[in-house]
């Protein structure tokens, strides 16, 4: 589907930086909104934009400051650091 959208002149300088393809700036802002809002997964992301792998959606991700890392990931990678580095739980002291 290709969808035309039209914006008065006036208006557009406010919506797409100069020297930029409006057309990608538009579809980038629209895909990045939909992805935040949990209505495109990451794999959805990298087919709409043309991205050849995951590690391309991340720095697109990072530009609009949507990071996928929740309380829950850090738990676990601090979990799997400490069985890395031989680390045991520290005991309460009663």
């Amino acid at each position: 589907m290709q969808v035309t959208v039209d914006i008065p002149d006036q208006f557009v300088r406010y919506i797409v930086p100069e020297g930029t393809n409006a057309g990608r700036r538009l579809l980038e802002d629209s895909v990045a909104a939909s992805y935040r809002e949990r209505r495109l997964t990451m794999e959805q992301v990298r087919q709409l934009l043309g991205f050849a792998t995951r590690m391309e959606v991340d720095p697109f991700l990072q530009r609009y400051e949507i990071y996928d890392y929740s309380v829950n990931d850090l738990r676990e990678d601090m979990a799997g650091l400490d069985d890395l580095l031989g680390a045991r739980p520290k005991r309460k002291i009663a």
